[in-house]
């Protein structure tokens, strides 16, 4: 340990290195991810999920959280909850954390920066960790949207703030109708979604087959009314992969469903090209380097940081495309230096123009298919992403992980990360 101290000390006093090299070496101050999980992802509605309670599928997951881990529950200090549709999130995750078997002396909060939420949970435990503040935290990303949640309505916000300013006002907009301004405002056209879609579920489809998401999903154990039987009898089932792949999608299949938001556009965002509404959590365990080492836990990754930035409301949906080059250049990284890239599939207008704008690889974009072939659960994306990236990386013997995600009302968020099992 004092070893690493000294190196850690003396690249500061060196010469500065490249970027890439910079982000790989390892500190004991390090933020480190010492278990990565999700638990599958289920159609919203009609799936797995559908007649479970958001505490008890928080609750499921922390508690796989702390048997697999095997760690010392004292250990942790903070658990925060990314969460968009539950104003009741805080009580929930207390209460879920305590009958998981974590003490009483392990804070918990909750987070909402809406799509972003999971990676934004992620950021405040790492910079706790970082800050000194505590030395180790669970970040977590869970929702129900089986549930439903708030709707906002034309009388939402107050008369002045919709007459002060068009951006304010734009934050009333669908987020279907700001899928079809990205696809007018840029011209991406229905094929191109389409064809986008396509590749997500077939993606989806051959990295289910293949059992890609073996390592980072956990079995959840629940219970489910039977539609077909009457009265509010349930039966246990235990959920072990996840629900929205659709084998034998083609883009020929896709072009035939119609418009979903006729009413914003001409019909280029459908049910096929769009995010599935989908119940699901994700969590990661973070603590320092040095702690790791000393408690014996398993290294995943390093958590490098991460960034957000604004935009138009109108056109939130290209918030990667703005906070992906903001994030590279504070690390002084290309997209070169980067092997996995997780994008969030809201619609694939947005997915479509990120890729383009940017120049992304799609070889290395959503690998095993995103948010429009999994299902996008808004809490849980964010921590989701980056499960299902690391996972990629430890497949693929590469390093560097980016993931980014449009935001309601005009923001992008990326995050970054350095795979340590070669």
């Amino acid at each position: 340990m004092a070893t690493e101290r000294l190196n850690s000390i003396l690249n500061h006093l060196s010469p500065s290195k490249s970027g890439l090299a910079t982000i790989t070496q390892k500190n004991p101050d390090d933020v480190v991810i010492t278990l990565a999980l999700r638990t599958p992802l289920a159609k919203g509605f009609k799936g797995g999920f559908k007649d479970t309670k958001l505490d008890y599928l928080v609750y499921s997951l922390l508690k796989k959280v702390r048997e697999k881990s095997n760690i010392d529950p004292q250990m942790v200090e903070d658990i925060c909850l990314g969460n968009v549709n539950d104003g009741k999130a805080a009580y929930l995750i207390r209460a879920a954390s305590l009958a998981a078997g974590f003490p009483n002396t392990a804070a918990a909060s909750t987070v909402n920066r809406f799509c972003s939420s999971g990676l934004k949970a992620t950021q405040d435990i790492a910079n706790q960790i970082s800050l000194g503040n505590i030395e180790c935290g669970i970040a977590i990303g869970a929702e129900l949207m089986s549930a439903g949640g708030d709707r906002l309505g034309a009388n939402s916000f107050h008369n002045e703030i919709l007459k002060s300013s068009q951006d304010a006002a734009d934050c009333l907009q669908p987020m279907g109708q700001t899928s079809e301004n990205v696809g007018k405002d840029f011209n991406i056209s229905r094929e191109a979604q389409d064809r986008f879609a396509a590749s997500s579920y077939q993606r989806a489809e051959h990295a289910q087959k293949s059992g890609w998401f073996d390592d980072e999903i956990t079995p959840i154990t629940t219970t489910i009314k039977d539609p077909h039987q009457s009265g509010d009898e349930e039966k246990s089932v235990t959920l072990t992969k996840d629900e929205g792949p659709r084998w034998g999608t083609t883009y020929e299949s896709l072009r035939k469903i119609r418009p979903a938001f006729p009413d914003y556009g001409d019909g280029r965002s459908t049910g096929g090209n769009s995010s599935q509404v989908t119940d699901g959590a994700a969590a990661l365990l973070l603590m320092k380097r040095s702690t790791a080492l000393r408690c014996h836990q398993p290294i995943l990754a390093k958590y490098v940081g991460a960034t957000v930035t604004g935009l138009p409301p109108r056109i939130m949906g290209i918030g990667p495309s703005l906070a992906i080059p903001k994030l590279l250049n504070q690390y002084n990284l290309t997209l070169a230096d980067v092997d996995i890239i997780e994008l969030n599939e809201a619609f694939a207008s947005m997915a479509v123009y990120c890729v383009q704008e940017l120049g992304l690889d799609v070889g290395k974009v959503n690998v095993r298919g995103g948010a429009i072939a999994l299902g996008h659960p808004l809490g849980a994306t964010g921590t989701r992403q980056v499960v299902t990236g690391l996972s990629e990386c430890r497949r693929r013997g590469v390093r560097v992980l980016l993931t980014s995600m449009c935001v309601g009302t005009g923001q992008g968020m990326a995050g970054l990360f350095v795979n340590e099992v070669l």
